[in-house]
């Protein structure tokens, strides 16, 4: 259903305020966590599940819009969302223990899982086919702009003021937002459609399991935990029987005829690829630059602000040639670029120029912007109206567990490449190796004391990081060339003035 709404523009700011507004809060408490951690009394472990049951709890939820939006109305259930979201942020700006922002993070998880989605079906209905290029290039800045500019938005707040700003900042975009969508969205028919219970509860143990099981397994050494067994073998049994009861009841909790449109199931290969290396890069580079070269939280914020510019100026671009220009070759300009600044990145050392780092992110993030538009373009150019709702839903998600495994798989390989490295450096400082103080010039360590031994410990491991580090940038940059080939496999999205999209 095409929106008639006559504030397109205005209902257009508002629904790009909730998309930036659940965006933003994937990454903008990353930076206030060691804030947190002595507030809350928590141990470096722990501290992570304010993280982690966010991700979690919208992850879990997703899948799920489609359905509340058939039985509540899309105006509603973005309304109770967008409340329950904003209610959710102060209830985590004034939580004094771990368990209640644990607790009142999944419930701001829970909320704010339909707001990306029920944000893009409202996009794609609101503009005519010729113009949902455009439309999708001002909500891809939302989804990417906001887990981009939260370090920095984070690390400011948390400095000029206490981290719990990081929670309050939702509080006036959330009410802007409440009052926006109540004067200017439309809503939509409901209808009493029966729910398959069994399968959504099914889909939401394995997305749960396998979450638990990424965000533990660094701290108990993965499968030689019973633990991560645990987790793992309930992850695969539940998926399982979640498929089978998708193929095997008449109302499944998804429709599987939705894999069928060929567009949309690579569009959802290509998204878990951009959400690895959105979300993994910046997991990368922040600690890079706080633990390695020492910059404060703020400076660190500061340098990686022009990627956001970059990803911006690519989507308003992407924008005007998305009708010109086969958006397969911009989504392969997107990826070569992002592969070509992901192995300059390969290089960088400790002692790397401000100007190359925002260079590269700005690069980095013109080469974000240049995937994501045409493949949200392309990815839903086929797909039925009656579908949009819960392939949007399964688009976010996807995305959402791209992210969660690329975070937890480069931060896994980062600790123990840097051990190997770590191992393997260690047995070639002995008293007789010469090369020894090319490490740090100017600096001779005496390994007959043990502030010698330390000093010499701490250089030796952090030139095992800068290499960790560099692998992992190499990881990403073959991820990135290995989606490569299934472009061929797109089916291009043209649209003519006046005609709805058309496929060659």
């Amino acid at each position: 259903m095409q929106s008639k709404s006559k504030h397109l523009a205005l209902l257009t700011v508002c629904i790009m305020l909730a998309t930036i507004m659940q965006a933003l809060d994937t990454t903008i408490a990353n930076v206030a966590l060691p804030y947190m951690q002595g507030s809350l009394s928590a141990t470096a472990d722990q501290i992570n599940w304010v993280l982690t049951s966010y991700i979690v709890a919208a992850a879990i939820a997703t899948p799920v819009t489609g359905f509340l939006e058939a039985r509540l109305g899309r105006k509603r259930l973005f309304l109770i969302a967008v409340a329950g979201f904003t209610a959710a942020s102060v209830l985590c700006g004034i939580a004094v223990s771990l368990p209640e922002m644990v607790a009142f993070r999944l419930v701001q998880g829970l909320f704010g899982a339909s707001l990306v989605p029920l944000s893009q079906a409202v996009l794609l209905d609101s503009y005519p086919k010729e113009k949902h290029g455009s439309a999708m290039a001002m909500w891809g800045m939302g989804v990417m702009v906001g887990p981009i500019l939260g370090p920095t938005l984070g690390g400011w707040l948390t400095e000029a003021y206490n981290w719990r700003w990081v929670f309050y900042i939702n509080v006036p975009i959330g009410i802007v937002t409440f009052l926006g969508l109540s004067a200017y969205l439309a809503e939509t028919k409901t209808s009493k459609t029966s729910f398959d219970w069994f399968g959504f509860a099914m889909l939401s143990i394995a997305i749960g399991s396998l979450q638990m099981m990424l965000d533990r397994g660094e701290q108990l050494d993965w499968f030689s935990a019973t633990e991560i067994w645990i987790e793992a073998v309930l992850a695969a049994l539940a998926f399982y029987l979640f498929l089978v009861q998708t193929f095997t009841v008449k109302q499944p909790f998804i429709d599987p005829s939705i894999f069928k449109d060929r567009n949309f199931t690579i569009g959802l290969c290509f998204i878990f690829v951009v959400g690895i290396i959105l979300l993994a890069s910046l997991a990368l580079i922040t600690p890079y630059l706080q633990n390695l070269m020492g910059y404060p939280v703020v400076t660190a914020g500061l340098v990686l602000a022009p990627r956001g510019m970059g990803t911006m100026v690519a989507m308003m671009i992407v924008g005007r040639l998305i009708n010109r220009v086969d958006p397969r070759i911009l989504l392969a300009s997107g990826l070569l670029l992002t592969a070509a600044v992901l192995w300059e990145m390969t290089r960088f050392t400790p002692d790397v120029s401000e100007w190359t780092l925002i260079r590269t992110g700005i690069l980095q993030g013109l080469g974000l912007g240049f995937m994501f538009v045409p493949l949200s373009t392309i990815t839903f150019a086929t797909l039925p109206g009656h579908l949009r709702t819960q392939g949007t839903a399964l688009y976010s998600l996807v995305r959402n567990l791209g992210s969660s495994i690329g975070i937890s798989l480069v931060i896994f390989l980062l600790t123990r490449n840097t051990q190997l490295v770590h191992a393997e450096l260690a047995g070639q400082v002995t008293p007789y190796n010469d090369a020894l103080s090319a490490l740090a010039p100017g600096r001779i360590w005496d390994m007959a004391t043990t502030l010698g031994r330390a000093a010499l410990n701490a250089e030796v491991t952090k030139q095992a990081m800068v290499v960790a580090y560099a692998n992992d940038f190499k990881l990403m940059m073959v991820v990135a060339l290995i989606a490569l080939p299934l472009i061929f496999l797109l089916r291009r999205a043209k649209a003519k003035p006046g005609e709805a999209a058309i496929l060659e």
